[in-house]
């Protein structure tokens, strides 16, 4: 999963020019937060009640990062 979202979020910087990408995680979803740390992506905060998922309005933590922060 790693070599797949690395490959995605190149992309995103090279061939279409995206200046920041960011990504919702629920809290208590350890792997994904994982994943997302190990390529750079930083926590910039937490959104309670983010999104509705099977009726349930559920938190999420928000990790970004930059093209300029892939690029180093």
């Amino acid at each position: 999963m790693k070599e797949a979202l690395s490959a995605v979020i190149s992309r995103a910087f090279g061939e279409h020019e995206l200046h920041r990408l960011e990504a919702n995680i629920q809290p208590d979803n350890v792997r994904s937060a994982g994943l997302v740390k190990s390529l750079g992506f930083r926590l910039e905060g937490y959104s309670p009640r983010y999104l509705k998922i099977d009726g349930e309005w559920r938190d999420h933590e928000r990790y970004a990062i930059t093209s300029e922060e892939w690029a180093a």
